[in-house]
């Protein structure tokens, strides 16, 4: 009986058999879409324009920074695939490249928002924080990959919708949302920018390995940590995390390059009183740098002075000399 039923199945031209071709078909079809879509999910964004003022062409203080981070979250929730962070089904749960680099542009979106809230919309310590802003900063900073009740694209929505009613106040013929334009608001910003740099760098460097000497608590006779370490530190990124790091700081590198940007317009007058347009301008030419397309299909991981190129320090490279300069920039304009 169950030999004639298999003999049934592979008797040519028979039903059953025209059953498995169609779904076998239909697999490989399917297989077939979710290469196409999951390759072009993927892609990496180019750079946008960063507008200087608003549609009426009126100069308005901090309305290309605004500006800019609202398009950066509309391109987060908006690029081809959507938010794919918080995916749980295919082609976008086998992804990890867009899903890192969405983190690496997600985590300035928060460092800016908190900036924002507390720094360039207050003239003062005691002074009002704004509700709109108040509203945005920690709607960013909800769970990047809830996928059910509430969503994380619902929570970066209505961060979305608070930024964008704070930049209609802002331009509006008699605002009441402000953005203060100081050295000193400046600075607590490249602070925050010049710890991503330096931890995305030092990630990037530790994938050959690395011996280093402990400086934790260098500098201070009578510092001390809960748990010191020894003399040496041996510091490497596990294999699989390497491309997983090589993406975050391609991301963290493609947003802080708009703000950098939108930062030279709305800073114009305070750059130039320190002398210090130079110092931003050469940030942004090594951000330019560190997002140079990548030719090779992978994600190359060779010796430092091996045959074959290591991708992670080539990047390490830009992205710690743009550490370097913002240390500069922030040092000019903590000048009289």
């Amino acid at each position: 009986m169950i030999r004639g039923w298999l003999d049934g199945w592979n008797e040519p031209g028979s039903t059953k058999q025209n059953v498995l071709m169609i779904g076998g078909g239909v697999l490989a079809a399917l297989l077939v879409i979710c290469l196409v879509l999951g390759w072009y999910w993927s892609r990496e964004p180019d750079v946008f324009w960063v507008a200087e003022t608003p549609p009426n062409e009126q100069r308005v203080v901090g309305y290309s920074t605004v500006n800019t981070l609202i398009r950066t979250v509309e391109w987060l929730l908006e690029k081809p695939g959507g938010y794919l962070s918080n995916d749980v089904t295919p082609p976008s749960v086998l992804l990890d490249n867009m899903p890192n680099f969405e983190y690496g542009v997600l985590q300035q979106c928060r460092d800016l928002a908190r900036v924002l809230r507390n720094d360039y919309s207050r003239s003062q310590s005691q002074s009002l924080e704004d509700p709109d802003l108040a509203i945005a900063e920690p709607a960013l900073n909800f769970s990047n990959d809830s996928w059910i009740f509430p969503t994380t694209e619902s929570k970066y929505r209505e961060a979305l919708s608070a930024l964008r009613r704070f930049q209609a106040r802002m331009v509006a013929t008699n605002p009441d949302a402000r953005f203060y334009a100081r050295a000193d608001n400046l600075r607590d910003w490249l602070a925050v920018v010049e710890r991503r740099l330096g931890n995305m760098s030092q990630q990037l460097s530790a994938s050959v390995g690395q011996r280093r000497v402990n400086i934790d608590l260098a500098g201070e006779r009578a510092a001390a940590s809960t748990s010191p370490l020894g003399e040496d530190v041996t510091v490497r990124t596990p294999w699989l995390e390497i491309d997983d790091v090589f993406y975050q700081a391609r991301g963290t590198a493609w947003a802080l390059l708009h703000f950098m940007r939108a930062a030279q317009f709305d800073f114009e007058s305070v750059l130039e009183d320190k002398n210090a347009i130079v110092s931003l301008r050469q940030i942004i030419r090594e951000l330019e740098g560190a997002l140079e397309p990548v030719s090779s299909p992978i994600i190359l991981n060779g010796d430092g002075f091996g045959m074959f190129a290591n991708h992670s320090l080539v990047l390490a490279s830009y992205l710690s000399r743009a550490h370097s300069a913002v240390i500069d920039l922030r040092s000019l304009l903590a000048q009289g």
